[in-house]
């Protein structure tokens, strides 16, 4: 794929001091076509800035879009991505459930290899810092009216970031037991703006309530775990790791997936099975839950210290990081950044 780079003239500052989540942004993006007929064309790398677009466009209107998250890290001059194969995997399957046209494996990865490269001097190096990369696919046609669109934009913009909680602040959920995100049959195991959309309302409810996020239940029953707002979930009951296995309604997380490889290489137990928000609130009762945590490419591992049900408040352990949070989180963030072995090949050095 040929990358056309026009490079910009006015270097933004770099932010300094706390570099919060997703407010400031490289001095480049990528942006690249899609025709109807012709295919994905003129890819280039231009200077960040805003876009033009009819009011009309289908986007706007219908939604019809995707999206991915990862990170770019850097150590001792070293820039890595981390499993940059998974999200282009996953970006074809959302593509796909969306009707917009799937990218080659190769082409999306090299176009992150290649912004990354140019604003390789954005990646920042503290604890807990990196540098997120939000790709994206929208329909841009012109016209109002349900339809699959005939032309698209690929794009990929990046934003220096920091830890997106804290480190490793323990944070509270609500469980949500009235709306629901996705069912099986819809698009909630791809990443679509949609499924955000649709999660607002309990967001906004669990914030009101002190709780930093919503965590869903299914939604036929609404008795079945499935994930939070941002994040896949975790248990420690006792001495297994339980995760809702993946269907058609929940993300199949890059992180949760590389979660789930580094406990069995800890020769834990893990169970990808339902588990119904009852058989949480008994093992809580009992004294079996030890731990709870959320994985997520901008959180990594989040540890939950409370869960909210119907007015109930369940504390976990201490109040404070577990001991397996801290293990995972240091393990996974240190092949992230280059400063241990990569048994599993996830790194690719840029």
């Amino acid at each position: 794929m040929e990358i056309k780079i026009t490079k910009t003239t006015t270097p933004k500052a770099k932010p300094t001091g706390s570099l919060g989540f997703g407010h400031n942004f490289t001095d480049h993006m990528f942006i690249m076509d899609y025709t109807d007929g012709m295919g994905w064309h003129d890819a280039r790398i231009v200077p960040y800035g805003n876009l033009e677009f009819s009011p009309a466009c289908m986007v706007f209107h219908y939604g019809q879009e995707t999206f991915e998250g990862m990170k770019a890290y850097a150590a001792n001059g070293t820039h890595y991505l981390f499993r940059p194969e998974m999200n282009a995997r996953r970006s074809n399957a959302s593509n796909a459930r969306t009707c917009i046209p799937e990218l080659p494996e190769q082409d999306f990865i090299e176009a992150i290899k290649t912004l990354v490269k140019l604003d390789a001097d954005w990646i920042p190096e503290g604890k807990d810092s990196s540098l997120y990369i939000r790709p994206f696919f929208i329909a841009t046609d012109p016209f109002i009216g349900v339809a699959i669109s005939k032309t698209y934009k690929f794009i990929v913009i990046m934003a220096p970031a920091g830890a997106y909680y804290g480190d490793l602040k323990p944070v509270s959920i609500r469980v949500e037991d009235e709306y629901v995100r996705a069912v099986k049959g819809g698009t909630g195991r791809a990443k679509t703006g949609g499924n955000y959309a649709a999660s607002m309302a309990a967001l906004s409810r669990a914030q009101a309530e002190g709780c930093a996020q919503a965590m869903w239940l299914d939604g036929i029953e609404r008795k079945y775990i499935e994930e939070v707002g941002t994040m896949n979930i975790f248990f420690k009951i006792g001495d297994k790791i339980i995760t809702p296995a993946l269907n058609e309604s929940i993300l199949p997380g890059v992180t949760r997936d590389s979660i789930i490889t580094l406990c069995r290489d800890f020769d834990l137990t893990v169970e990808e099975r339902s588990i119904s928000i009852d058989e949480l609130l008994i093992a809580a009762d009992l004294g079996h839950l030890v731990e709870a945590f959320g994985t997520g490419t901008a959180v990594v591992i989040s540890p939950v210290n409370k869960l909210r049900y119907k007015g109930r408040d369940i504390t976990i352990g201490s109040g404070e990081a577990g001991e397996l949070s801290k293990k995972l989180y240091d393990t996974l963030t240190a092949i992230q950044r280059g400063s241990a072995p990569d048994k599993f090949n996830w790194r690719m050095e840029i």
